[in-house]
Order: C-alpha cells, then sequence, then structure tokens
C-alpha cells in the first residue's frame, strides 16, 4: 500500500508517518528539510534500510537495529590482493593539517576537520573531485582510520620500546 497524506507525506507499506515496517517520505519537515524514515517493526534483528550494488553484488549498506545504526562497506578479504602492510603511517599522519573553523555559512559554529586538497595527496581515495573545479571537493573521513591506526600502532611501538630501554637502564 502507498499513501499521499493531506500534507504531501508519502507512506509505503502503512497508511500514517508513524507505522511501523513503512518507509515515509516527508518533503517538508518541521526542521526545513526533507526526511526519508525506516520505521521498522519492534525487532531485535538487523535491518538493512539502503542496500547499494555493483552487478548485483552488495558493496555497501545502511542498516539499524533496536538501539544503533550503522553505514557498512564491504571489505571482505577473499576481495583483496596485494597487500602490504602500512609502515609509514607516522610519517603520512604528520602530513595532514587538522584545523578548526567554521563554515562561511555558519559563522558562529566553529568545527575540526581538513582542507581535502590538502588530504588528497596523502590519502587520495578519502577525497572526491578536483582543487578549485566547478564542484566543491569532499571528503570521506572514513578513509582516513586505517592511517590513523598504522600510525598509533607505530607509535605505541615506540613507546614500548622506549619503556623497555628506560627499565633497563634503571635496573642496572
Amino acid at each position: 500500500a502507498m499513501v499521499i497524506d493531506s500534507s504531501g507525506d508519502l507512506i509505503i507499506g502503512g497508511t500514517a508517518v508513524e507505522d511501523q515496517a513503512a518507509i515515509t517520505l516527508e518533503p517538508n519537515r518541521d526542521d526545513g528539510a526533507g526526511r526519508i524514515t525506516f520505521n521498522r517493526a519492534n525487532t531485535s534483528n538487523v535491518s538493512i534500510v539502503i542496500e547499494m550494488q555493483n552487478n548485483n553484488s552488495q558493496v555497501g549498506k545502511i542498516e539499524h537495529d533496536h538501539t544503533s545504526a550503522g553505514l557498512v562497506s564491504v571489505s571482505d578479504y577473499r576481495l583483496k590482493e596485494n597487500e602490504v602492510l602500512i609502515s609509514d603511517g607516522i610519517t603520512r599522519l604528520k602530513q595532514l593539517k587538522p584545523y578548526r573553523f567554521n563554515f562561511k555559512i555558519e559563522p558562529d559554529k566553529t568545527v575540526d576537520g581538513f582542507f581535502a586538497h590538502e588530504v588528497a595527496p596523502v590519502i587520495p581515495e578519502a577525497v572526491t573531485g578536483e582543487k578549485d573545479a566547478e564542484d566543491m571537493q569532499q571528503l570521506d573521513y572514513s578513509k582516513l582510520t586505517p592511517l590513523l591506526t598504522a600510525a598509533l600502532q607505530e607509535a605505541i611501538t615506540e613507546i614500548e620500546t622506549l619503556k623497555a630501554k628506560v627499565a633497563a637502564l634503571e635496573g642496572s
């Protein structure tokens, strides 16, 4: 079943915006933006609400259960080859320049982040678009995670080595 109610909301699989197991498209929410709502029935199962595929093979999804939601990308080892451990994590991480700034459209809100064109040489897969092109560049912050993990692992190894040397010096 599909209903368009008097306010222009489209409800698929129900008759009201609040109906469980329904998808609602609300073009004019009170916050000034459109909204798509996936209101599932009360279940402990994980629900996939959006699935992305390439040639009928899932590459990612947005899913949720009764307490949380997640954006999930395929990462199975069987799909990968030519793997090499990141051995220069700290060196590459030191090239990133984190800033505190505000967006021009929202001058009173300060946030932490990066400039996409400065990230591109370090983590090119994290950046979409070209610097100074008509379309603004975009940055997928999740793509920074492997480099951050590698740099932290390198730092932990260095700390453990230094601790062992200090302990040896104190013991002698």
